[in-house]
């Protein structure tokens, strides 16, 4: 696993060892808590260090009765043989600890040292003794002592805290701390494991054991090896300390130390032993534990009637005072912990209100879902008030099936009440979350059953809305200007004299969408979208905002055009990611993967298509997209099992998404002209033309109509976007042109396929720059067929070997970066400095086309397959 966040740390180290070769000594203590990677840091520091330094490293063991100098006695062997006998005399009894370290002193004399003593917080007495003894003279020794300790399990009167009273006067004492990984590296460490990095971070608040252990197990809701490393924590408490551990972890995350001593009079001596072990921490005012799995794991051996006990406790003492809106989801958590149905649904909707009103839409849905368990006690008008509310916060943090499931019941229950306004605005809603589960017919008729019931009530904000659903989902289906246009008018009109800014800006937004989706090129429309996304964003109105900005995000990708693609998916995600809107996040990541594909970034494609695959909550027509640029991809690239993953992309979604979302369809005809087969090739793309016969998109007709052209046949005159309609009329060099412009290579290179001989050859160029084997193929064969010569028999043996122009130096440092090394373990490998390393490493981020180093080792591990 990769080594996260540790370069700063790992390069102050390489900075002491490099300094203690020609000069004084240094003592360095890297402290973090358990299981933060200490180990790792010396393991690192250990491979990176210089040859011609000495590596020697020793630990503390968690013995009942420390061995004396156990450090010492493991780094024996590799000791002169004056250490060696005074080790052995101090053990028999015939020789003093201070002969040992004068022989030690003496030994480290000889050579550059790197002394690394691990888990100083399990020393002895002569350990410690020993530790001082060094520190006072290292400045005449060309030694580095490095020392690890967890700094949550010292307290006061620790031995450890008196040494490091000592060592605070030494200048050349430097420390180090190890943060927890950040949210980045989590989510980081998370790719290609199906596993939600969001709450993956939130129980493991970014310690790397509990991380790794829990990627390791992902089945398993406590993992065996954190069970069992809490046991052990816990086994050395005394009774009253045990008691205080399991009543906090009942209680939940931040406890009040009142609260607490409600419910254990006088807890603090036993809450300071808790607090000493490192499982708990106390700021004065709360404690809570450092990880929520390792209170989880606290949790799941405290009996069934003491926890209930506890609830019910904690539930009386916190209702008999004032209650915090940041109290409600705590009181419900008791209240469902004391077996209180009444206190739940008097809690959890009110929790679930505050949270979904500062945007916790996860933490929403969850309280939802508590209070809807006990709901069957309630009227079914507030059970309906439920269910929609449970569908709109599971919808937004991308609980699909979960939220139509409970809006489904909600109509029902509306209809059965009579309340046709409630369940023509539930019809709409469940119509709109119906098309990212790729049920998009489905979807479509929803939506007109919305606008049938709300126009039989009259003019509503409601049935305003209900037009603007439509408006989507003919924009979506590319239905055509007049269409979108004519449902657009309704819903501003009807906007306007309700006083619903949400929804006059989406009239105006999804009017322009259309010109833009029929237009052909000539791009009239992006500007009045981009105008709306801002204009919904300064008014603080997320849904509307973040929807249409993901929509931004599709007509840039399926316009091809790589800079408004850039751009628009930055902002959205960026809105997306700020308001929690999950759902539209991953919509967002599936058009960037898009964008990347038409750059010709295929590897960042494909690996932007395995992190949203490896989503648990990404929706269908996320989860099929990335099926889809993931297929396509490998096909453009020769590679195999092309067709099962397209195959799968259109299982999860109708026919009509499969239309919808632009490049699906394409995508499968070029996998068969890439694969050689034309009779298939004009087939299915006629078969695609004739779904789109009711439909106006030039950029989805234009394309198929190419392929049939591409693959010898007579394509029909159908609507064209620019690019495809110049390429149809027998202008490639302006096709190529235009493509050049929209920032797309490879279709550019299919374009100048038609072109003469300097076209083709300029086509091999990009093709074998792209990696595009099948396509590097068939150019080499047209140029063969039309004459065209010399014709390269594929790359030289240097090429080959070397495809991104890579310097032998460079090769150098990738090889390294693929083993996962910081700069300055790279410059300690290859003998240069840090920043030559640096500037090393930035070469060949470029050559590669990539940004980060986990990219840079991929796409060498990939192209030596």
């Amino acid at each position: 696993m990769d080594l996260l966040e540790r370069d700063a740390v790992l390069q102050e180290l390489a900075d002491h060892l490099q300094a203690v070769v020609s000069g004084p000594g240094r003592l360095a203590l890297v402290r973090g808590e358990a299981g933060i990677g200490k180990t790792a840091v010396v393991h690192r520091l250990s491979q990176m260090t210089d040859p011609r330094v000495r590596v020697l490293v020793g630990a503390c063991d968690p013995l009942a009765t420390p061995r004396p100098l156990g450090p010492l006695m493991d780094l024996a062997p590799r000791l002169g043989e004056p250490v060696r006998t005074a080790l052995t005399g101090v053990l028999s009894g015939t020789c003093r600890s201070e002969e040992v370290f004068d022989c030690l002193l003496a030994d480290l004399r000889g050579c550059p040292t790197l002394l690394v003593v691990e888990d100083v917080h399990w020393a002895d007495e002569t350990t410690m003794d020993l530790l001082r003894y060094l520190a006072r003279r290292l400045p005449n020794v060309p030694a580095l002592v490095l020392v690890t300790y967890r700094d949550d399990e010292i307290g006061r009167t620790h031995d450890l805290t008196a040494l490091l009273g000592t060592l605070a006067g030494y200048p050349w004492v430097h420390r180090h701390d190890l943060a927890p990984l950040s949210h980045r590296a989590v989510a980081r460490l998370a790719d290609d494991h199906a596993i939600d990095a969001e709450h993956l971070y939130h129980v493991s608040a970014g310690n790397p054991f509990i991380v790794t252990e829990i990627l390791a197990a992902p089945t398993e809701p406590i993992p065996t090896t954190v069970r069992e490393a809490v046991a052990g924590r816990l086994a050395g408490l005394s009774t009253a300390a045990r008691m205080v551990v399991d009543v906090l972890a009942v209680l939940g995350r931040r406890v009040s130390l009142p609260l607490l001593a409600h419910i254990l009079p006088s807890p603090e001596d036993a809450l300071d032993e808790a607090v000493a072990c490192g499982i708990v921490r106390d700021d004065g005012q709360v404690t809570e534990f450092r990880h929520e799995l390792t209170r989880l794991a606290v949790l799941e051996a405290v009996p069934a009637a003491y926890r209930r006990r506890v609830h019910r406790q904690a539930l009386a003492t916190m209702r008999s005072g004032p209650v915090a809106a940041d109290d409600l989801a705590l009181l419900a958590d008791h209240a469902e912990g004391a077996g209180d149905p009444a206190a739940v649904l008097e809690y959890a909707p009110a929790a679930a209100f505050h949270a979904a009103a500062v945007g916790a839409h996860r933490e929403a849905a969850a309280q939802y879902a508590r209070a809807l368990r006990h709901a069957d006690r309630l009227p079914p008008v507030e059970q309906t008030s439920l269910l929609e509310g449970h569908s709109q916060a599971c919808f937004l943090s991308s609980q699909l099936d979960e939220g139509i499931a409970s809006r489904r019941t909600a109509v029902r229950l509306r209809h059965a009440l009579g309340d046709r306004l409630r369940e023509g605005e539930d019809l709409r809603w469940l119509s709109s979350w119906l098309w990212p589960a790729g049920r998009t017919t489905e979807a479509g008729q929803t939506g007109l059953d919305a606008v049938r019931v709300l126009e039989g009530l009259g003019p509503s904000r409601e049935l305003a809305r209900a037009y603007v659903n439509l408006c989507q989902l003919a924009c979506y289906g590319h239905a055509g200007v007049a269409v979108v246009a004519a449902y657009a008018e309704k819903a501003s009109a009807l906007g306007e004299r309700f006083g619903d800014p949400g929804v006059v800006v989406q009239a105006r937004f999804h009017a322009a969408a259309a010109r833009m989706l029929s237009d052909g090129g000539d791009g009239s429309g992006w500007e009045d979208c981009e105008e709306a996304v801002s204009s919904a964003m300064a008014r603080d109105l997320p849904v509307d905002a973040g929807s249409m900005a993901l929509t931004l995000c599709w007509l840039g990708a399926l316009q091809r055009d790589a800079v408004r693609t850039t751009a628009a998916v930055t902002r959205a995600e960026t809105y997306c990611l700020d308001r929690e809107l999950l759902s539209y996040t991953l919509c967002t990541r599936a058009w960037d993967s898009w964008g990347l594909l038409n750059r010709g970034l295929w590897t960042r494609a494909a690996d932007a298509c395995q992190k949203l695959l490896s989503h648990p909550r990404s929706p269908a027509v996320v989860r099929a997209q990335a099926l889809t640029a993931m297929g396509l991809v490998r096909a453009r690239q020769g590679k195999p099992q092309v067709w099962p993953l397209l195959e799968q992309a259109a299982s999860l979604i109708d026919g009509n998404c499969l239309l919808d979302t632009g490049q699906a369809w394409e995508a499968r005809v070029e996998a068969a002209w890439l694969a050689g087969d034309h009779t298939w090739v004009q087939a299915e793309a006629q078969r695609g033309l004739a779904a789109l016969a009711k439909r106006s998109h030039p950029w989805l007709s234009g394309p198929l109509a190419c392929w049939i052209r591409r693959a010898g046949g007579a394509p029909p005159q159908v609507p064209a976007a620019e690019p495809y309609a110049l390429e149809l009329a027998g202008d490639w060099a302006a096709a190529a042109a235009r493509w050049d412009e929209l920032g797309c290579p490879y279709d550019a290179a299919l374009a100048r396929l038609s072109g003469d001989a300097r076209a083709l050859r300029q086509s091999l160029v990009t093709f074998e720059a792209l990696g595009a084997r099948p396509a590097v193929a068939r150019t080499r064969a047209l140029m063969r067929a039309r004459g065209v010569r010399p014709v390269r028999r594929g790359p030289r043996a240097a090429t080959r070997t070397n495809p991104y122009g890579l310097t032998n130096r460079e090769l150098d440092v990738l090889k390294l970066l693929e083993e996962g090394l910081s700069d300055a373990e790279i410059a300690a490998r290859l003998y240069i400095s840090p920043k030559t390393a640096g500037h090393h490493v930035g070469a060949v981020l470029t050559k590669l086309g990539v940004h980060t180093r986990h990219e840079a080792a991929r796409k060498l591990h990939r192209s030596e397959r």
